[in-house]
């Protein structure tokens, strides 16, 4: 098959992103020969991938390359000075593609992490639409880390392994921006299980950046598991809510009541970890007037996905309509701040009903 017919097949047709022109002091053009050294692919420096490519960095070989590609050209000038002054301790080169082909060319493993399936799909197609990618030494690993829903990510693997350019898996990430700078994520992956070779590179690669990763089964295993966690996190973050609302309300003290749930069957990351109400967790971001974090727009994304996942497989999901109403209304009136940030709503709800 064709590399214009298998992808016509695969993607549905989508704008091509704009990709705006990087520091040219540190942009150089890529020949299309094969490195002697190892070459690493990053695309999308958003708040987990930045981190992300930061522990990629510090852990391959010192004679390794990565090669950065991002929309966001401020992401891209703070990557390269932080690796300026990294590099006095050895680590890897770190260089600026153009577009997204040109990381493709050059990169033996091509890491994305971006924010929705569409942009997914036009990376991936500007990735493989310009014919075959040049033949490297070793297959070439595509790695997605995005959370997309699994139908998009299935195109685009069937894309990839029709064409022949490589082996790509979707390994979505749980763990928010805090495990993404410890270089704590746990990683879910769906990739062919008919050699334990792939699942083996593929888990390698992962724990550069996390300290687990689970392969879930075949294309799109791993953001099916993904959605399905997000999912079961977005209603225990509105029940998180409305506990330390109704306790605080009956006069309970809030730190006395998080460490009591904590250690009783009520136990969740929202109440030991992400704790809404401001002071409890002082590492969390509703201490910092619920900055940075998980934002309420990409719950909403989430939820959504795991919504439309859930009708095309068939499962009935009996809160799923309500907690989309609440994330739709706590992103109206609180739009970029962390997710928990559904505790302020809830008390602002309570105060216009007195």
């Amino acid at each position: 098959m064709s590399m214009s017919h298998a992808l016509s097949l695969s993607f549905r047709r989508v704008s091509p992103l704009s990709f705006s022109q990087s520091a040219s002091t540190a942009t150089r053009a890529f020949s299309t020969s094969l490195r002697r050294n190892d070459t690493w692919g990053f695309i999308g420096l958003g708040q987990m991938g930045y981190a992300m490519a930061k522990n990629l960095r510090a852990k391959i070989p010192a004679s390794d390359t990565l090669i950065i590609r991002d929309v966001n050209e401020n992401a891209t000038k703070r990557f390269l000075e932080e690796n300026q002054e990294a590099a006095r301790n050895s680590t890897c080169k770190v260089i600026v593609a153009q577009n997204a082909r040109e990381v493709a060319e050059q990169s033996t493993v091509l890491i994305t992490s971006l924010p929705e399936p569409e942009h997914v799909k036009n990376v991936f197609y500007s990735m493989l639409r310009h014919g075959d990618l040049p033949v490297l030494e070793q297959e070439r690993l595509f790695i997605d880390t995005s959370t997309i829903d699994p139908a998009s990510s299935r195109q685009i693997a069937n894309a990839v392994h029709t064409t022949r350019q490589g082996r790509f898996v979707d390994a979505p990430m749980s763990g928010g921006v805090v495990g993404a700078r410890a270089g704590t994520l746990s990683f879910m992956f769906g990739a062919s299980s008919q050699t334990g070779q792939l699942v083996d590179r593929v888990r390698s690669v992962l724990m550069l950046m996390g300290k687990k990763a689970w392969h879930m089964g075949n294309s799109g295993a791993g953001v099916s598991a993904k959605l399905a966690n997000n999912y079961l996190l977005a209603i225990n973050n509105i029940a998180t809510a409305e506990v330390m609302n109704l306790g605080i309300r009956c006069g309970l003290d809030p730190k006395v009541l998080a460490d009591m749930v904590n250690t009783s069957t009520g136990r969740c990351w929202p109440m030991e970890i992400n704790n809404p109400v401001p002071g409890v967790v002082e590492t969390a971001p509703a201490s910092r007037d619920y900055a940075g974090g998980f934002g309420i727009s990409l719950m909403n994304k989430d939820l959504r996905l795991a919504i439309s996942a859930a009708e095309e497989s068939g499962a009935p999901l009996a809160l799923a309509e309500m907690a989309r109403g609440v994330y739709k209304a706590v992103e109206a009136e609180h739009r970029g701040k962390d997710f928990s940030v559904v505790y302020k709503w809830l008390q602002d709800q309570s105060a216009a009903q007195q």
